[in-house]
């Protein structure tokens, strides 16, 4: 299975995360399966693909000129895809993913998790877009969520709409219904 990875590149981030970005990557290359992520160094995403990798994952790294020149080039992708910016490389990730997988992050980890959303429900894809709400993280967009619900700016019935999960294993559980 190809999962898709978007998380937060800071490297000042609690531990906590930073260990929770190192499981998930240890999972997925343990259960054989194929990690897609910006290809970028950086907190999470550092963390994850590097622990997807040394556990037997097959790393493939999508990433835009901008990020290579500034220094930030993983070098632990089997596979580098260089795409011309940043909507091409979350439209090329998205489309290459069995399940998308949101890590916390901050506003490049939201867009991506929005415009996977949203991209979704006008029919580009149907790929399971499960967001880790680890300690409570993604509480506040839940509750945006539930607001937007509320007033009717996003339809009751959704084809495709963030799947929340509180825990590693709850995630892994989903994963592996796919």
């Amino acid at each position: 299975m190809r999962i898709a990875v978007y998380c937060s590149a800071k490297d000042a981030i609690p531990e906590a995360y930073l260990q929770l970005g190192d499981a998930l990557g240890r999972w997925i290359g343990e259960q054989g399966h194929t990690l897609l992520y910006g290809g970028a160094t950086g907190g999470l995403m550092t963390r994850v693909s590097d622990a997807a990798k040394a556990a037997g994952a097959f790393v493939i790294g999508v990433i835009p000129p901008r990020i290579i020149a500034a220094g930030r080039q993983a070098n632990n992708c089997d596979n580098l895809i260089m795409v011309a910016n940043m909507s091409e490389r979350k439209q090329i990730i998205r489309s290459n993913s069995d399940v998308i997988v949101c890590l916390p992050g901050s506003y490049g980890t939201l867009d991506e998790m929005m415009d996977a959303t949203s991209s979704g429900i006008v029919g580009e894809h149907r790929t399971p877009i499960f967001v880790l709400n680890y300690e409570g993280f993604y509480e506040p967009l839940k509750r945006q969520i539930k607001l937007m619900e509320q007033l009717q700016f996003i339809p009751q019935q959704q084809s495709c709409k963030p799947i929340f999960v509180d825990t590693l294993e709850e995630l892994y559980q989903e994963i592996n219904k796919q």
